[in-house]
């Protein structure tokens, strides 16, 4: 299995881009919560980013809404369909975790689906950050409570945040 990243810049800080033969495996933020050890990430290389970073570049100048990248995504089968469930919520739009325990036909795993959505691999592409509790209020997010907010403003699915306000 080769592995390789690279580091690129965005609206949100560093993206450390990992990919796993040639796929993309990993995008983490500086002080992602469940980010890998830096060795595991493997030799830097930009090779295989070329479209993952074309595709990011159009989302951030607000030109792409839907992700279309071959990906890579180690987990388990819940973890994998939760995943795939998250691809499917639209730009601009959110899902509680229990909507999307009910759409998994688990409507008491909740919890579960929160779990596995904070182990999401690939920040952003796949976008757990459109993911709110039952009462409309922000919950966890592996990049940080203040990066989901930004990117729930910047998608148009959520309110301003008054500067005085707390996100944690």
């Amino acid at each position: 299995m080769l592995k390789q990243h690279t580091v690129i810049d965005s609206p949100y800080g560093p993206l450390t881009l990992v990919a796993t033969d040639g796929l993309l495996s990993g995008l983490y933020m500086v002080q992602h919560r469940h980010r890998p050890a830096e060795e595991t990430f493997g030799e830097p290389d930009p090779r295989p980013f070329g479209e993952v970073r074309r595709q990011l570049t159009a989302y951030f100048d607000r030109e792409l809404t839907t992700f279309e990248l071959p990906l890579h995504l180690a987990g388990t089968p819940f973890q994998r369909s939760v995943w795939e469930r998250l691809a499917r919520i639209p730009y601009g739009e959110t899902r509680s975790y229990g909507e999307l325990a009910e759409a998994l036909g688990k409507p008491g795993a909740s919890r579960a689906v929160g779990l596995a959505n904070g182990k999401n691999p690939v920040s952003i592409i796949v976008p757990c950050h459109r993911v709110i509790g039952s009462t409309g209020g922000l919950t966890g997010y592996g990049g940080g409570l203040d990066r989901k907010q930004r990117l729930l403003v910047f998608e148009g699915a959520a309110a301003e945040v008054p500067s005085t306000a707390t996100l944690f």
